[in-house]
């Protein structure tokens, strides 16, 4: 069967929705609120979540600047397997680095397949909001390599998507990500 008969038979076309954005941003939220509006308007998805992947395929990766790269790699190889079966994978990761996820672009069947949303919240905002403890363990110290506190985050430049978390709820924010998919998906 090849991808284009998959989709055909989901009567979707695949994507992969990258969110990039600080920890703390709201990625997961926003993912998650996506997945089951998609699920509720008839879409077939699956959600690949940076905390998931972590503790399962990419377990034996640390937070170095290497192991973050092939983190990447490995999730958009899979995203890319996922899409070839024809759903709408939505990719909940950090990935701090333009270049992985350039990388991560690159890799994606069809270019226009790949869809970098940018969920950008304020570092203050992420550190008031620290669900994990995350960023208090970082500033003490106890958490090297860090994004935005021990180790950069490079936010993208020109995202597909700008999704700013200040402006607008979760389900607000995965409204606007559901109607640039229908546009993306009439078109194509």
């Amino acid at each position: 069967m090849t991808r284009e008969e998959r989709a055909a038979l989901k009567k979707q076309k695949p994507k992969v929705v990258w969110l990039t954005g600080l920890s703390g941003a709201g990625k997961s939220t926003i993912a998650n609120a996506l997945d089951a509006q998609l699920y509720a308007d008839g879409y077939h998805t699956y959600i690949l979540d940076g905390d998931n992947v972590r503790h399962g395929l990419n377990r034996d990766l640390s937070f170095s600047k290497q192991d973050r790269v092939e983190n990447i790699r490995r999730v958009a190889e899979v995203a890319k397997l996922m899409a070839d079966a024809g759903l709408i994978v939505i990719v909940s990761f950090i990935s701090p680095f333009r270049e992985d996820r350039a990388l991560a672009r690159s890799m994606i069947s069809q270019q226009d397949d790949f869809i970098e949303v940018f969920i950008d919240t304020p570092l203050q905002e992420c550190i008031r909001r620290d669900p994990k403890g995350l960023y208090r363990k970082a500033l003490l110290g106890d958490i090297p390599d860090f994004t935005g506190i021990s180790s950069a985050y490079e936010p993208p430049i020109n995202p597909d998507l700008h999704l700013k978390t200040m402006e607008a709820s979760p389900m607000e924010l995965a409204a606007q990500i559901i109607d640039y998919l229908k546009i993306r998906q009439t078109s194509a």
